[in-house]
């Protein structure tokens, strides 16, 4: 009965399969146009071309197989020095809703950085959802 409870459970909050990545990163960038945090989701190649060319570099949107996949971006904004980045921990669904779990790294205390503006950025594939996909973010 437990072992029918848990493949239940397992079932409900379905993702991405074990021993399988949380996401497949497209692109990990310390600078981006978008210095605001925010995120954003892009299910189509026009959509993602959109988001891609708000990240303000200036060439072509890495591929991506919307048949397979989603687009997830996690913009962190504005930060003082270089060594901060987004992470995806888990992406899971639970009826229509894909729950994106993202950490922020940030530097270690005491590390000696360059004084110096970023806007890091996450680019991240996650399986094809077509129902609601929701962002939060985790303590590391």
């Amino acid at each position: 009965m437990l072992l029918g409870l848990l493949l239940t459970f397992a079932m409900q909050t379905s993702g991405v399969q074990a021993g399988h990545p949380a996401a497949r990163v497209i692109v990990q960038d310390d600078m981006s146009m978008i210095d605001e945090p925010r995120q954003a989701v892009a299910r189509t190649q026009s959509e993602w071309e959109a988001l891609w060319r708000s990240h303000g570099v200036n060439k072509p949107a890495p591929k991506v197989d919307f048949g397979k996949e989603s687009v997830v971006a996690i913009f962190l904004g504005s930060r003082p020095t270089p060594g901060f980045s987004a992470h995806v921990v888990r992406a899971g669904a639970k009826g229509r809703v894909l729950t994106v779990e993202w950490t922020e790294r940030r530097p270690e205390s005491g590390s000696i950085l360059a004084q110096v503006l970023t806007s890091p950025v996450l680019f991240a594939a996650v399986p094809k959802f077509d129902g609601e996909i929701k962002f939060q973010k985790v303590e590391p």
